[in-house]
């Protein structure tokens, strides 16, 4: 439980905020104070300073199947879920990384996001190369759904455009869908304007919150 109202401040006090080196309005997640609310936020826990790698990615391919079996699976609040695979004691940081380089794949053909957080984590935000949003105080992977607003975070490998573009476009004949992804993919410049959260978006993810603050996190709920 200790864990859990770590992850829980941490989301409040630094996801659900602004910060100035953001470098542009809004909370550093737009997403997490939807979730928290509707308590549709999960924790799990993985103890140990060295847990053993294999362990780890048997803990993480777990994750892609109960991900998918949590509820809510149909309706606005389907795309607020998250999964959190916590390790509170670790402090090799480079097996986060070298998991979620070797995973994020297999996720995003599932229309899923791989998340990477630790501290000192040094991804650049999406609006501004010197601020670092995945610095986190706890080492964790974090499983969500993918959103429209994820195209620049998938821009660099075809498949993952291709799995974007079959997700949001699934209209669109195969051989079609192979031509947007190779024109989206063909040039070296990978950066995108920074542009604001669709507003259907924000409407379909915000909730009424209860004296101001989510009664229970999602975590409570599983272990």
């Amino acid at each position: 439980m200790s864990l859990v109202e770590d992850v829980r401040t941490w989301a409040e006090e630094y996801l659900t905020a602004t910060s100035p080196d953001l470098g542009r309005d809004g909370p550093v997640c737009p997403y997490v104070g939807p979730s928290l609310r509707r308590d549709l936020m999960w924790v799990g826990r993985i103890a140990g300073v060295h847990p053993w790698p294999s362990y780890v990615r048997l803990v993480i391919d777990d994750a892609l199947e109960l991900f998918e079996s949590l509820p809510p699976q149909d309706g606005g609040g389907a795309v607020l879920r998250v999964l959190i695979t916590a390790m509170p004691d670790l402090r090799d940081f480079s097996l986060i990384d070298n998991l979620h380089s070797e995973l994020k794949s297999r996720f995003v053909e599932r229309g899923l996001m791989l998340g990477q957080f630790y501290p000192g984590c040094k991804e650049p935000g999406l609006w501004n190369k010197d601020f670092h949003p995945l610095d986190s105080p706890i080492p964790m992977i974090a499983v969500r759904s993918m959103m429209t607003t994820d195209f620049p975070f998938l821009l660099g490998r075809p498949e993952w455009m291709t799995a974007y573009v079959k997700k949001f476009a699934p209209s669109l004949p195969a051989h079609v869908r192979r031509v947007v992804v190779g024109r989206l993919t063909e040039s070296s410049n990978l950066d995108v304007p920074a542009y604001e959260l669709l507003e259907a978006e924000q409407d379909s993810a915000a909730t009424p919150t209860r004296n101001g603050r989510p009664v229970q996190l999602g975590p409570r709920k599983a272990s």
